[in-house]
């Protein structure tokens, strides 16, 4: 049953760095929804991808549609207390453009968290149901090994606008980042909740830093089993995220920025030591670059083994 849950937990964990034109929700951005919280080694590889379309308010022959795919490798383990994650994305871009196709791909910024649980109980219910409820701290960095292509130093006023064009479609943020995380998770019987909330703290980077991220989601989850077997775990959340203006030499980026809400569907079939698992995202509620992006969708596949 913990690999179990751990496939459940991990079909939540959206490492994201997905960029958009002018709103500033680009590589600077950091997200993790549920953690596992189970006693044992995993390893896994996982796609995602996002939709963005940008088109100025004021010019509306200048448009964006924007593609980001990101194949990742990841893994964890758990010593006693804590728990070790590591992340290494590859990054695909792809953007139609007003002046053209754009297309960049690479390695993108490895990061690694460290969690600590800081209490857990568990026991049974008046109903003589089964009853868990952990909670987590954790705190983790993101290292500046994704190309990042952009000198701000020698820049002129007539290219500046070029160069804040560039900056969201790097493979990194050429810069070492701070993120921090709370989990809380609660289960009964077969259904679970988990709420998780984030902040990524972006540094400066040659005179540029993209604007900080806050997220909060929570999830409601259901374990059962799907046939002889192969379990199930079907989940449904909603998240929301807010992203901080990015700065250019102490000064705020005109339009960029902004926050978006939106609801979550999965569902994640286990076979022994196997899990594949899929999670579609789609916003309800969103306002980025003065409404100028428009944040599509999102989405996940992945494939897990613990050990």
């Amino acid at each position: 049953m913990k690999k179990f849950l751990l496939s459940l937990l991990l079909s939540f964990a959206l490492f994201t760095s997905f960029e958009c034109p002018i709103c500033g929700c680009g590589v600077g951005g950091f997200y993790i929804g549920l953690l596992p919280t189970y006693k044992s080694q995993f390893i896994g590889l996982r796609y995602q991808y996002a939709h963005y379309e940008t088109r100025l308010n004021d010019e509306p022959g200048q448009y964006s549609h924007d593609y980001y795919k990101i194949v990742e490798l990841y893994g964890g383990i758990t010593l006693g207390r804590c728990q070790i994650l590591g992340f290494v994305p590859y990054h695909f871009n792809y953007q139609n453009t007003d002046d053209g196709v754009v297309r960049r791909n690479g390695l993108g910024d490895i990061s690694a968290l460290a969690n600590y649980k800081v209490w857990s109980t568990s026991g049974l219910t008046k109903n003589n149901k089964t009853f868990s409820q952990q909670f987590w701290l954790g705190a983790g960095v993101k290292l500046p090994t994704g190309k990042y292509a952009v000198n701000f130093s020698d820049s002129t006023t007539e290219d500046l606008d070029d160069l804040l064009g560039n900056v969201n479609s790097q493979m990194g943020t050429g810069s070492v980042d701070l993120i921090t995380n709370a989990m809380y998770n609660v289960r009964i019987d077969k259904f679970g909740i988990n709420t998780t909330v984030n902040y990524k703290i972006n540094t400066n980077n040659n005179s540029f830093r993209y604007g900080d991220r806050f997220s909060v989601n929570s999830f409601g989850y259901y374990q059962g089993k799907f046939t002889g077997k192969i379990y199930m775990a079907p989940n449904v959340g909603v998240l929301y995220e807010h992203v901080a203006p990015n700065y250019l030499k102490s000064s705020k980026v005109k339009q960029t920025g902004g926050y978006a809400t939106l609801a979550s569907a999965g569902l994640d079939l286990n076979f022994k030591k196997i899990t594949i698992g899929i999670n579609v995202q789609l916003p309800f509620a969103q306002d980025y670059s003065l409404g100028q992006t428009q944040y599509k969708t999102r989405g996940l596949v992945h494939i897990t083994y613990t050990f």
